[in-house]
Parts: structure tokens; sequence; C-alpha cells
């Protein structure tokens, strides 16, 4: 403690950034023909996530979704103090979730972050007489450090492990890529339609601390 009274830091936080991408409304229907298209001629397009990489297709849709998916990133490092160049790639695949669809508990591993960007939210479609709990086409993070909740208590913080978000079209997640997320059912019969990445930092020596 000083004469001024004590000192807090805030140890190893999980930074998580949100954005609504300028131009959203113009790209979202060029993506989701894209994609619906792209769905049609592979049955297994939203789990085969290895194939290919969704920026590699030449369209002015995807060209700007790419260079904003550069511009979160760079967004995302500064914030977290970054002050040196970094190199990487970015791996990018589209899903569409339809009735009943969901992504169970998983992380995303080999990354350094990853990220979801919002073409078509439906909206969220309950079923009469359903549990008050049901959170159709929400997104959930779960705290990374196992059982921190354990001794909270109220008004703490980490009382709560889970941090759940409805995303809105338009919007970019951008988070670590070790921290375990899972993804809602959707239930309207509107199809879900959203496009993941992971930055996968290509090595330099200047990363090392």
């Amino acid at each position: 403690m000083t004469q001024d009274g004590p000192r807090f830091t805030r140890l190893w936080p999980t930074l998580f950034m949100r954005h609504r991408l300028p131009g959203a409304e113009r790209a979202n229907p060029l993506l989701a023909e894209l994609i619906l298209g792209l769905d049609a001629e592979r049955s297994d397009m939203t789990a085969d996530y290895l194939s290919g990489n969704f920026l590699a297709h030449r369209h002015p849709a995807v060209d700007w979704l790419k260079k904003c998916f550069d511009r979160a990133v760079v967004d995302y490092a500064t914030e977290q103090g970054i002050d040196y160049e970094m190199d990487w790639h970015t791996q990018c695949w589209p899903n569409v979730n339809r009735f009943g669809d969901y992504h169970n508990l998983h992380n995303h591993p080999h990354s350094w972050l990853s990220g979801t960007y919002y073409v078509q939210v439906p909206p969220q479609d309950r079923p009469e007489g359903a549990r008050s709990d049901l959170d159709p086409n929400a997104i959930s993070f779960y705290d990374p450090r196992p059982q921190a909740n354990m001794l909270a208590v109220k008004g703490d913080g980490q009382v709560d492990p889970e941090h759940r978000i409805l995303p809105a079209a338009g919007e970019v997640f951008l988070w670590p890529a070790f921290l375990h997320h899972l993804v809602h059912p959707n239930l309207s019969r509107e199809p879900r339609i959203s496009i993941s990445f992971n930055v996968v930092l290509r090595w330099k020596d200047a990363y090392l601390p």
C-alpha cells in the first residue's frame, strides 16, 4: 500500500473484441448468396473447415472481408500492447446453421486468435413453453481458468464463468483461440450464416517473451 492508497493489477485478462463492420449492409447479401451456393454444392461444408480457405475466393465482398479481418487483428494486437510487426495468415470457413443446428463446446488449437463474422442472424424463435434459459443463436464463452469461480462472492465478476452474447448481422468477434465457446441452437426456419476464422502466426523470434 502507498500513501495514495492501494494499487490494483488485473492479472491474466482475456481480451474480447466486438465490432460492427462498416459496409456490412452492402456486403452481407453478396456473402450470403456466395455461401449458400457453396453449401448447396457441398453437404459437409460447415463441418469440414480444413478444406480450402474461404478467403481465397475471388469476390469483391470476400476481398472486403479479408481487409476487415486484417484490420481487426491489428486493432486487437494494439489493444494488447503489442508494439511490433506481426506476420500471420487467416484460415477461414463459412457456416450455415439451419433449424436445430448448433456447435458443441470447443476451442481452436494451433492458432493465436479465433473469430466469427455474422452474415445473417435469424430472430430468436423460442417454442411455446420452452425453458427460460433457452437462448437461440447466442454464443457462450467460458472462463479459461478451471474452477476460478469457486470462491467468488456476490458482486465479484468471477462468480459467473459464462459470458453469453447474442450477435447481430454485420458484427465480428475476436478472442484468444484457447477460449472455450459454444453456439446455441438455431430454432428458426431461416438459416444462421456466419464466417469463422483462425489467425495463425508465422513464427518470428520477436514473438518470444
